[in-house]
């Protein structure tokens, strides 16, 4: 009986090793991607930008050409471009950018924008004040919008081996929009009187 017993104390040791393994993998799962992103967002890795709530207080004489880039997810319906595709900028001058999206369906939808810059040196360096991408965007049926981003290029940027190994002649902005979930506000018909 003694040693029923300890095989039954073993197996359930086991078991409790095993469900503990599979809670704590199923925990570093769920918390890989914002620890990810987050990391992206402080380091500036794979060509995450950076925000900045004013502008930079230096510019240098030293320029840089800023190329705008546009795409849509496979599927996605809407039409999205750069209005302007390349803007000159001093380091440190501060930059409007203006990108278009038209809705050509006969329904609302929402999107939101995923964006990256290359070189991916220059993503910790590339600062955005204000962003069409900070939130999810809704287009009526038809609608076509405007939507700025304001940006400037750090100007530690020219101390960086790394970024100055790679050129700092050309970053590219690029945004790629997403299908997000309709608000209900937004997906209500509206009501006229």
């Amino acid at each position: 009986m003694k040693r029923w017993w300890r095989s039954l104390e073993q197996s359930q040791r086991t078991l409790a090793s095993l469900v503990g393994v599979v809670v704590v993998m199923g925990a570093l799962a769920w918390a890989a991607v914002p620890a990810y992103n987050l990391f992206c967002r402080v380091t500036g890795f794979g060509g995450t930008t950076q925000r900045a709530e004013t502008e930079s207080d230096t510019v240098l004489d030293q320029t840089v050409q800023v190329r705008f880039d546009a795409s849509v997810e496979r599927g996605f319906p809407w039409e999205f471009r750069p209005v302007e595709r390349t803007m000159e900028l001093r380091i440190g001058e501060t930059g409007l950018a203006f990108y278009e999206a038209t809705n050509p369906t006969d329904h609302p939808i929402a999107g939101t924008a995923s964006y990256n810059v290359t070189p991916y040196a220059a993503g910790g360096y590339f600062i955005k004040i204000a962003c069409f991408c900070f939130d999810m965007q809704v287009l009526q049926p038809g609608e076509s919008v405007l939507m700025p981003v304001t940006f400037y290029v750090d100007p530690e940027i020219v101390d960086d081996p790394d970024v100055r190994a790679q050129g700092l002649n050309t970053i590219t902005l690029s945004y790629t929009f997403h299908p997000a979930d309709l608000p209900e506000q937004a997906a209500a018909p509206v009501e006229t009187n």
